[in-house]
């Protein structure tokens, strides 16, 4: 019986280890082969997303920057330093710093009231959010300048108060919050999804009070989505041209914004000034991406 064993263990041995080279030369080879061919396509996809990103991003600005300086430092402090380009840079943070703050208060709240309660009506409510999204910039420009132009119903009654809006300071605000609508509340909503209610829930049996319950649960969840959304509506407002480009009116020194400047200036054939003009945008927006990407890493390193 021992002998019997000893062979059956010795045949069961061999035959292992006469498979195990087999096995061995297949997988190093397929293994060999997807790595290669891998590492292949995905040295042609880094370089197509380079040459693309050069070609689509960077060139430009470095074209922006070159014509911007073409003439010399003082040509270039003298264009940006002009009253009109003031006026811009001024009516531009003014409507960006208003949006930001009503949307900051509106997305917040519709996001809470989306996610954390059950009412009817819901889903009209999370459509006409994203409604900006889908309707054209210039359409929504048109929208106010019938709302609130001379030939809307409530036309004589802002005139009969003194109240403009359409080719005044009061229509961009409200171009540049309309098409900056979703944007915080989009990044405030899968947070609070994921959360869940059982937090809020917990602490409302406890006895605390709704601005308890969001100030010390909700928040702490929402913060980093919160500064990003803010980042991202920032740079949506600063940008925009369409439907403040409708309700403006072109009036220079009043109702210009930077990106309807450089417009006109390219329109006057003065091309350097409007290269001037558009490296302060240029400047705007990589301020705006380091921001980003700073909140971005500071909320994935402490989430």
């Amino acid at each position: 019986m021992n002998a019997v064993s000893k062979t059956k263990k010795s045949l069961f041995a061999d035959t292992s280890v006469s498979k195990a080279p087999v096995m061995s030369r297949e997988g190093s080879v397929s293994i060999h082969e997807e790595t290669t061919g891998s590492k292949a396509v995905k040295y042609l996809l880094i370089g197509i997303s380079v040459l693309f990103l050069f070609v689509m991003l960077v060139l430009p600005l470095i074209t922006v920057i070159t014509e911007a300086f073409k003439k010399g430092f003082g040509e270039y402090f003298k264009a940006i330093s002009d009253p009109d380009t003031a006026s811009a840079v001024t009516l531009t943070l003014k409507a960006t710093v208003i949006a930001v703050l009503f949307n900051t208060v509106f997305g917040v709240f519709a996001a809470w009231a989306v996610t954390k309660f059950r009412f009817k009506g819901k889903k009209i409510l999370v459509t006409l959010i994203d409604l900006p999204v889908t309707v054209s910039p210039i359409i929504a420009g048109l929208i106010y300048v019938l709302t609130f132009g001379r030939q809307s119903t409530i036309y004589p009654f802002l005139e009969e108060h003194g109240l403009e809006v359409v080719y005044a300071v009061p229509g961009i605000i409200l171009a540049t919050v309309f098409v900056t609508f979703p944007f915080i509340s989009r990044e405030i909503i899968p947070v609070l999804e994921a959360q869940g209610t059982d937090e809020e829930e917990a602490a409302a049996m406890m006895g605390a009070d709704g601005f308890t319950i969001f100030r010390r649960i909700t928040f702490p969840h929402i913060k980093w989505a919160l500064l990003y959304g803010i980042v991202l509506c920032s740079a949506r407002a600063m940008g925009e041209f369409g439907a403040v480009s409708v309700l403006s009116g072109h009036l220079r020194g009043k109702t210009v914004t930077l990106p309807l400047h450089v417009e006109i200036l390219f329109g006057d054939n003065k091309f350097m000034p409007a290269f001037a003009v558009s490296s302060i945008l240029v400047l705007l927006a990589v301020m705006i991406l380091i921001i980003r990407s700073i909140v971005e890493y500071i909320g994935k390193d402490r989430g």
